[in-house]
C-alpha cells in the first residue's frame, strides 16, 4: 500500500486512540478543559473523545475522507486552547512533563497540515 494511501488510516488510528483514551482515562483530559467553557469538564472530555472517534471513522472510509479530513484539521485548531491551558498549568512541573506540555503546542501545526494533506489527496479520488 503506497504511503499516501496509509496516511489517512494512520491519522484515523491516532484519532481513534486519542478518542478511546478520553473515555478510558478521562481525568487528565478534564484538567485541560478551559474554565470559560460552560458545563462540566467531563462533558467536554467525552464530547471531544466522541468527536475524535467520529473523525477517525470518517477518515477510514474513502467516501467521507475529504470532509472528515477537513473537519479533523478544524478540530486540531479547535483543541489548541486546551493545549495552551495544559502548558500554562504544567509550567512548574518537572522538566519532562513541562517539555511534553509545551511540545504539544507546535505539534498542532503538522497535525493540521497532515489532515489538510489527507483532504487534498482525497479530492482526486472522490
Amino acid at each position: 500500500m503506497p504511503r499516501s494511501e496509509r496516511s489517512p488510516l494512520l491519522l484515523a488510528g491516532l484519532l481513534a486512540t486519542a478518542g478511546i483514551a478520553h473515555f478510558a482515562a478521562p481525568r487528565p483530559f478534564d484538567a485541560t478543559i478551559p474554565g470559560g467553557l460552560p458545563g462540566a469538564p467531563r462533558a467536554w472530555t467525552y464530547a471531544s473523545g466522541a468527536a475524535e472517534l467520529a473523525l477517525a471513522a470518517g477518515l477510514a472510509l474513502p467516501r467521507t475522507r475529504k470532509a472528515a479530513a477537513l473537519a479533523t484539521a478544524a478540530f486540531f485548531v479547535g483543541v489548541f486552547p486546551a493545549n495552551v491551558k495544559m502548558a500554562a498549568d504544567w509550567r512548574h512541573r518537572p522538566a519532562p512533563q513541562k517539555a511534553a506540555a509545551f511540545g504539544r503546542l507546535p505539534l498542532q501545526v503538522p497535525l493540521v497540515l497532515w489532515a489538510r494533506g489527507v483532504a487534498r489527496n482525497a479530492e482526486g479520488r472522490s
